[in-house]
């Protein structure tokens, strides 16, 4: 089922099996998706890091993740263009901003609790209804009932990992993530970032040292090697035009870049793909 609006808005929502799995596959410009898996033994690989996926799992996904199908049983399917939501001038924790799609480098997979799942189905039948509809609220309802799945599974997410609803240290971080997300290919250096948030480096790097392992370093570090990988991995792009792709000065700085995060060279970890 698909609703598409006058201005190219879209959201559909599909049942996907080993039939129809390649849907997985394609993704257009500026799309975000949850995938809400219905049966034991699905796997992926999400830039090339294979997971397996088991009943009830939910994952969340931008446009910017490539997809490999190893093995689909059945998963339901709900994606949509940011013109049909997203609050992007409003950080808001339920928006494309907020935590479920803050960035590339992070596959948050949400395990509901027994509790949340029969919220979950009425809201997901609910949705079904109005995808029936044709009339000049359509669009409006269906908007209303996505927010309404993604208040739920943020909520989730939150309490699987113990978030807190008022901590303005992870509205930082998401800040953070979100720039990192839209200037990982000019912009390499932890400053760059904390002057764009009106911080200092040392005050980023004691937050994210509060709030997990990864450094904002390494974070950026993490996101310019996905991409590395990726354009390595499906494109046939030279390296020397991937290296000024993603904003270094030449072939050699790029190329120790790459081998210090990966462990190889950019020209052998391609041929290994091979």
């Amino acid at each position: 089922m698909k609703f598409l609006g006058q201005n190219d808005e879209y959201i559909e929502l599909l049942t996907i099996t080993k039939e129809n799995c390649q849907v997985l596959k394609t993704s257009r410009k500026s799309e975000l998706t949850l995938l809400w898996f219905q049966s034991d033994g699905n796997r992926l690989k999400i830039d090339t890091v294979e997971y397996t996926f088991n009943t009830n799992d939910i994952v969340s996904l931008t446009e910017f993740h490539q997809i490999e199908v190893v093995e689909i049983k059945e998963v339901q399917l709900l994606r949509w263009a940011r013109s049909f939501y997203c609050i992007i001038d409003n950080d808001v924790e339920v928006s494309c901003k907020g935590i479920l799609f803050f960035g590339s480098s992070n596959v948050p997979v949400i395990h509901p609790q027994e509790s949340d799942l029969q919220i979950l189905k009425t809201v997901f039948d609910m949705f079904r209804l109005e995808m029936q509809s044709a009339d000049n609220l359509q669009m409006e309802m269906l908007q209303m009932m996505l927010k309404r799945i993604l208040i739920l599974v943020t909520r989730m997410y939150k309490a699987q990992m113990q978030l807190k609803a008022t901590d303005q240290n992870n509205d930082i971080i998401r800040e953070y993530n979100f720039l990192v997300e839209k200037h990982f290919r000019e912009k390499h250096t932890v400053k760059e970032y904390a002057d764009l948030l009106f911080k200092s480096p040392k005050t980023l790097s004691n937050l994210f040292k509060k709030l997990g392992d990864t450094s904002p370093l390494q974070f950026i570090h993490n996101r310019i090697m996905i991409e590395a990988k990726r354009l390595l991995t499906y494109s046939d792009r030279s390296i020397s035009d991937i290296t000024y792709d993603l904003g270094f000065s030449d072939i050699h700085v790029f190329s120790r870049f790459f081998k210090k995060n990966e462990g190889v060279s950019p020209q052998n970890f391609r041929e290994g793909k091979n």
